[in-house]
């Protein structure tokens, strides 16, 4: 069970944040992160770093930590946000803005290694959180969830790209997609290396 959070309860940290994100490393597609706060009691073995799920167990989760969380909040920075302030940036900005959306009050925030500036209650960023506190765990499925979605709604409306599958990860299909069709304007990263070549050459061509 992740219980790393337990340390931190105490007469005056009552409510603790978990946040955390998905979608740092795609070519395609807005980062998402959410903000999670669980209850001091609650127990569920069940929830786990994200990636360690398998996307049933995921779908499952969400509902049920949408269903037992004090307050959670899910934001987004869209492929123009990171194009324009850079990945890391843009993950800080969606975190605090789904911070932002919580709804109770809260005396400390946990982050998936990623520190946060500026909040008015302190952050500790945890190395690996996400796979020893449960609300950096409960945060990480709300975001990958809810990114996984958005990644399929893109598919419909861009069906040239198999976004649904691959998420907008850089694997041989999306590359291969990208080779035939290039990239989507304001849906590629165009930072990104594997996007930015297409734009290069199309500057030389002029």
């Amino acid at each position: 069970m992740l219980d790393f959070e337990k340390s931190y309860y105490s007469d005056t940290v009552m409510a603790i944040v978990g946040v955390d994100e998905a979608g740092r490393g795609p070519l395609a597609g807005p980062v998402c992160a959410a903000a999670a706060i669980l209850p001091s009691d609650y127990q569920n073995d069940l929830i786990n770093d994200s990636k360690q799920l398998t996307a049933k167990q995921r779908d499952a989760l969400y509902d049920e930590i949408k269903a037992h969380a004090l307050s959670y909040g899910i934001a987004f920075a869209t492929a123009e946000e990171i194009d324009r302030m850079n990945i890391y940036a843009a993950t800080q900005k969606a975190m605090k803005e789904a911070i932002a959306q919580l709804n109770v009050p809260y005396q400390l925030i946990l982050t998936d290694a990623m520190p946060l500036r500026g909040l008015s209650v302190p952050v500790v960023p945890i190395i690996k959180g996400d796979a020893k506190a449960m609300c950096i765990a409960a945060a990480s499925i709300l975001a990958k969830v809810t990114r996984d979605r958005y990644m399929e709604e893109l598919e419909r409306a861009y069906p040239q790209f198999s976004f649904g599958t691959h998420k907008g990860y850089g694997t041989k299909k999306h590359m291969e997609e990208l080779d035939k069709y290039g990239p989507i304007e304001g849906i590629h990263r165009k930072t990104f290396a594997p996007v930015a070549k297409f734009y290069t050459k199309q500057l030389t061509l002029f």
